[in-house]
């Protein structure tokens, strides 16, 4: 099989699917804007394929993902901005100036010094399109906790960050503090900020541990609904327990878990 004729074939069809007279309704009436929320979602069913380590659902998922940036460069073609070979050429350019240790005669020592001599490109090409801010480039459309440690990141480089893991306990016991006294008063959008931080303040303590926080959450939240569904199989309906009996089914559950 020939990647550059599949490829070929494969801009092929979403040509016809997008050409005014004979092409799809559907896509033809799509925008930047109303695929945006498809890319996304196609992204993360790569990851879920990934983490499964599910082979043949990875492959259906990567190609989905890319008919997504397909169909984002035909668009773009048609209104006279780019085309796929354009992307394809931005993306090449990178890689290679992002990696002079590889195509080029710089030495790089470890996974840990890339990473660094990475971050100072990347900050480079911002400086170059202007950028005024460390902040900039963090995407806004992120989720939320993988925005977080981005924007952290970005302000660790310029040495506003807690020297160790130990501080960011204590700024955790704070901002629960700060939630706490916000309870009698009950103001949804006050609660709001303050879960906020507390949120902010625990992603920085993954940074902190090495540990991504948006892998944890999804690995904490497969982990809650295994264990709820085990607990939907026992002898009695849940909503017929007493809140006692499901924390009793609940650990029963969990202790019969494998690890």
């Amino acid at each position: 099989m020939d990647a550059s004729s599949e490829m070929n074939r494969l801009i092929g069809i979403m040509a016809r699917l997008r050409d005014p007279q004979s092409g799809c309704p559907w896509d033809r009436e799509q925008s930047f804007r109303t695929i945006a929320p498809y890319t996304i979602e196609e992204a993360y069913e790569v990851a879920e394929a990934a983490e499964a380590g599910d082979a043949p659902a990875l492959k259906d998922e990567l190609g989905d993902l890319l008919f997504q940036t397909v169909f984002h460069a035909r668009m773009a073609e048609e209104a006279g901005l780019f085309a796929f070979a354009d992307v394809a050429q931005a993306i090449s350019d990178k890689m290679i100036r992002r990696h002079p240790h590889v195509f080029g005669d710089t030495d790089i020592a470890d996974a840990d010094a890339q990473t660094l001599a990475w971050e100072e490109t990347k900050a480079k090409e911002r400086s170059s399109r202007g950028a005024a801010s460390v902040l900039d480039g963090v995407g806004v459309g992120l989720p939320a906790l993988t925005r977080a440690e981005k924007l952290q990141k970005r302000a660790a480089r310029v040495g506003f960050d807690w020297p160790e893991a130990a501080s960011v306990f204590d700024k955790i016991e704070e901002e629960l503090g700060e939630l706490r006294a916000e309870l009698p008063a009950a103001d949804p959008a006050r609660l709001e900020d303050e879960i906020g931080d507390v949120l902010f303040a625990v992603v920085n303590l993954a940074r902190h541990l090495k540990v991504d926080p948006e892998q944890a959450l999804r690995m904490a939240s497969r982990k809650f609904e295994r264990r709820f569904r085990a607990m939907e199989t026992g002898s009695a309906p849940l909503e017929k327990l007493s809140l006692d009996q499901l924390e009793a089914e609940w650990q029963r559950v969990k202790g019969q878990e494998k690890f």
